[in-house]
């Protein structure tokens, strides 16, 4: 009797590394082409190619950044692709599909495991199955939470009637939990600005979903014991916290005056809205504010947080919090004259070194090579353009009013930025040079001068 062959990749593409982003390109494929269907748009706009494909890619990337009006532009249908396309994303395609494996059949195979531990950042394969599962439940957990809250506040201020206050409730749930900056509003969500019971839920949403995965779900076993924490979740969780505060002390000292930010308003709504500046620009894309109006020193600083980021295996960009202070460790122990780089009682292998030291300069060289393309393109100051592309790269969806004005090369650049900064620059750059074989010999050492 013959048996059906079985479909299988080819070994070059097959590779866990490669197959990641290929499989966040075909989704950003299947987005874009739901997108152009004519009822995914309202009535009085023709289709278009780009909006619908930055739109995608923006949506797949939780990044947030829109070169049309979401609340205008895309029909109630379209508006529910994108918040598919966004918690699609933000679980990443390989941990949903492995997910509903988990749930349907209970079976993994080998390459599955492998593809979702290069998604996921998780060390110990073994750690793929359990995790996965509470990676559902606390995504279901977070954002159920966030809904019913604002939809509650929705419906008794701003909503006459449910179904509506529940659609915004569940749609900002989503966006602010996945770290995306999508809003059915034209101002995103300025008209609440200095409601505590929507703007601190929001960013709660948004300061979990950027802690990661790996995170919360230890927290989740062992929040009372820290000491028991790997240095992992000590590094996240305190390194969060301190971003938080210094962004939102930084924030509020620099925009307390500024008529067209904060000044005039009273110390509660100051107070709210200098949390929401602690926490969004690490990756929320939400704003009570016009970015655009804030001061110069003010827009640098979320420059800095941006490109900073989040936890590692989450919803957030950047080159992540644990490369940043992994890296002033580094500089530390060389200060010093330690001969091995510590954290703690634990001592950091070269070659995670080495992995931190290349994330953080791709991220640079993509940064600053990127805003001189989009600057020779466009007319925008320098503090525009370098906000814009950092905040496309680190998946942030903040913009300072730039983005429906960029031109389609330089819209073709940020879409660059996106995808790149969703899957990594470790893993992209893996997925094009898969070298991973043990030299047979080593060549004489030479020490170049340095500094």
């Amino acid at each position: 009797m013959l048996r059906p062959r079985r479909l299988s990749l080819p070994a070059s593409i097959a590779h866990p590394v490669r197959l990641l982003p290929l499989t966040f390109f075909a989704l950003i494929v299947v987005g874009t082409l739901l997108l152009l269907l004519p009822w995914a748009r309202s009535g009085e706009y023709s289709p278009g190619f780009m909006p619908a494909f930055f739109t995608s890619t923006s949506a797949v990337t939780v990044t947030g950044l829109a070169t049309v009006d979401t609340s205008t532009y895309w029909s109630p249908a379209g508006q529910g692709i994108i918040l598919v396309l966004v918690e699609i994303g933000g679980l990443g395609i390989i941990a949903l599909a492995t997910v509903l494996g988990l749930f349907i059949g209970g079976r993994l195979g080998l390459r599955t495991r492998l593809v979702a531990q290069a998604d996921m950042h998780v060390v110990n394969i073994g750690e793929v199955r359990p995790l996965f599962k509470r990676v559902a439940l606390t995504m279901i957990f977070f954002q159920t939470v966030t809904a019913l809250v604002l939809t509650a506040r929705y419906r008794a201020s701003y909503f006459d009637d449910l179904p509506t206050a529940l659609w915004h409730g569940v749609f900002d749930a989503v966006m602010a939990f996945n770290n995306a900056g999508f809003s059915l509003n034209g101002d995103s969500i300025v008209r609440y600005a200095g409601d505590g019971l929507i703007i601190i839920p929001i960013s709660m949403a948004v300061f979990f979903g950027a802690v990661g995965f790996p995170v919360l779900a230890e927290l989740f076993s062992g929040w009372r014991t820290p000491a028991r924490w790997t240095i992992h979740t000590r590094l996240t969780v305190w390194g969060s916290i301190g971003l938080l505060v210094f962004g939102a002390v930084t924030f509020l000292l620099l925009e307390w005056n500024n008529p067209a930010t904060l000044g005039g308003n009273g110390f509660g709504h100051k107070l709210v809205t200098g949390i929401e500046g602690g926490i969004m620009p690490r990756s929320g894309g939400l704003n009570s504010f016009d970015w655009g109006q804030v001061r110069p020193e003010t827009l640098n600083i979320g420059v800095i947080l941006m490109f900073i980021g989040g936890g590692s295996a989450s919803t957030a960009g950047g080159i992540k919090i644990t490369t940043f202070l992994l890296l002033a460790y580094v500089i530390w122990a060389e200060l010093r004259g330690d001969p091995d780089v510590t954290i703690g009682a634990r001592r950091v292998g070269p070659r995670v070194v080495r992995t931190a030291i290349a994330i953080a300069l791709l991220a640079v060289m993509l940064v600053t090579v990127t805003t001189f393309l989009v600057m020779l393109m466009t007319d925008f100051d320098f503090d525009e353009v370098l906000f814009e592309c950092t905040s496309a790269f680190a998946t942030v969806g903040l913009s300072t009013g730039i983005t429906p004005k960029l031109p389609v090369d330089a819209q073709c650049v940020i879409i660059v930025l996106m995808f790149l900064g969703r899957v990594g620059t470790i893993a992209a750059a893996g997925a094009l040079v898969l070298r991973r074989r043990m030299p047979r010999y080593h060549l004489p050492e030479e020490q170049p001068i340095i500094g």
